[in-house]
């Protein structure tokens, strides 16, 4: 069962080959010039097309019956931006990210992904080529490696098995993944899963990345690769839609912001624009309704034990 569904995951997000320009940060060079040389093709005209927007909604709504996860949200962000979605646990992120990626049906509302309204059928597999995804749950298969693994993402894209074996080889390099031939993901760390789902995620060279969560559970050093990694992605020109709890990532990160608090976007704007009224912190406790929250205290634990 969990196979199919997992295949079913990866077919609903299929996308195409592209052609990119080489990232300007120190790590991740390599893998960004190997996808410059590939030739062009019909991505060349699809990013020609001038569309300010990279994500466009208007009162995006989900129910699930009489619960309201997502309460008409009017999400706009720009190509080219590093955009993080922040929220309490619970606040409709994820629902979010499943939505504009297709996985989800919404109850009501309109959206536009990379100028094309994935509610279309037609338009919605269009979008799917030339995005990529981590999803919550990571979706990896158990009982491949990842060289299988990246190849069955590949083949899914209906990319050339040579430059499927050729961008494989450079991710997993970059990634440190190189020296696990033989083991299984099922044998992976969380970190090393996450390493290998960004992986699959950028094989097809997409025009944007929604990553659900990336950083949670990974340690320093692979906090640092895909850091690094995602910040060259933005250099070329691409959009990364990111949702994290850790706001640390997301001040050096990004270079706008949205909060979502009980399923309504509370806060949008540019990082720029919120740090001249505080913290990102300060910002998030106050629009989240948690800034007396985060200030009780616990008398026993304060008192002296005698």
């Amino acid at each position: 069962m969990f196979p199919l569904l997992k295949g079913g995951y990866m077919l609903a997000l299929a996308k195409g080959v592209g052609n990119c320009r080489p990232a300007e940060r120190h790590r991740g060079v390599a893998l960004w010039a190997l996808l410059s040389s590939i030739p062009g093709s019909a991505n060349d005209l699809y990013r020609a097309t001038h569309m300010t927007l990279a994500i466009e909604t208007h009162r995006l709504t989900r129910y699930f019956n009489d619960f309201c996860a997502v309460d008409g949200i009017e999400l706009s962000v720009e190509r080219g931006t590093f955009y993080g979605f922040l929220g309490p646990n619970g606040a409709g992120k994820s629902t979010t990210i499943k939505m504009l990626t297709g996985l989800l049906a919404p109850t009501s509302g309109e959206m536009r992904v990379l100028g094309r309204n994935i509610l279309n059928p037609a338009e919605s597999l269009d979008v799917k080529r030339h995005i990529g995804v981590i999803p919550e749950d990571l979706a990896l298969f158990d009982y491949l490696t990842a060289r299988e693994y990246l190849t069955f993402v590949g083949r899914i894209h209906l990319m050339p098995r040579d430059t499927i074996r050729s961008r494989s080889e450079e991710l997993l390099a970059v990634l440190d993944l190189q020296n696990e031939e033989k083991k299984l993901t099922l044998e992976y760390s969380h970190g090393m899963k996450k390493k290998l789902a960004l992986a699959a995620a950028l094989l097809p060279n997409p025009d944007l990345l929604f990553l659900d969560e990336p950083f949670e559970g990974v340690d320093a050093v692979t906090s640092r690769v895909i850091r690094d990694l995602l910040a060259g992605f933005v250099a070329r020109g691409s959009t990364v839609f990111l949702t994290s709890h850790v706001l640390e990532i997301v001040e050096r990160l990004c270079t706008h912001v949205g909060i979502i608090v009980k399923g309504h976007l509370v806060e949008q704007a540019s990082l720029d624009a919120i740090r001249q009224g505080g913290s990102l912190e300060d910002c998030f406790l106050q629009r989240a309704g948690a800034a007396a929250e985060a200030t009780r205290q616990l008398n026993w634990l304060e008192e002296a034990n005698s």
